[in-house]
């Protein structure tokens, strides 16, 4: 059973709070909520995403019938450098698993950073990770054709 982090890098033409601040307080004008979000994987589109800022922040989900999906928890904020999140989008918070993604001035850009891990904390662990493997692609390309 593969339980490596996922680890994927973009490069942006923003700085790195420019970038940070589209990652975290612009989401739901990148995230292709028609696609990855709990609401869905029920057959319609999330209305909106939203990140509060600061440690212990919620990442929340309004799904098309207005319900309300926690994904995560802020557990580290650097604005401009760093956010990390506990991640359990449509899944109970005991069956989490780790977020952290990492802005680097590069040249003129940023090169941004995600790693996903703790798949071994899940009892399917390894077929989580396939799909978000897969699934991390596309929500970056959307990320940066944002940016």
């Amino acid at each position: 059973m593969t339980t490596d982090p996922i680890v994927k890098t973009v490069n942006v033409g923003l700085s790195p709070a420019d970038a940070f601040d589209l990652f975290t307080a612009r989401m739901d004008t990148w995230w292709p909520l028609d696609r990855n979000s709990v609401s869905a994987g029920q057959g319609a589109a999330s209305k909106s995403l939203t990140l509060t800022p600061g440690m212990g922040g919620e990442l929340v989900e309004i799904g098309h019938d207005d319900t309300r999906h926690l994904w995560g928890h802020v557990q580290e904020w650097k604005p401009g450098s760093l956010v990390a999140l506990s991640w359990h989008p449509g899944k109970m918070a005991d069956q989490q698993t780790h977020l952290r993604v990492t802005f680097e001035a590069d040249g003129t850009g940023t090169k941004v950073t995600l790693t996903h891990s703790g798949w071994e904390a899940l009892d399917d662990g390894a077929k989580m990770r396939g799909g978000y493997n897969e699934g991390w692609v596309g929500v970056l390309e959307r990320f940066t054709a944002t940016a």
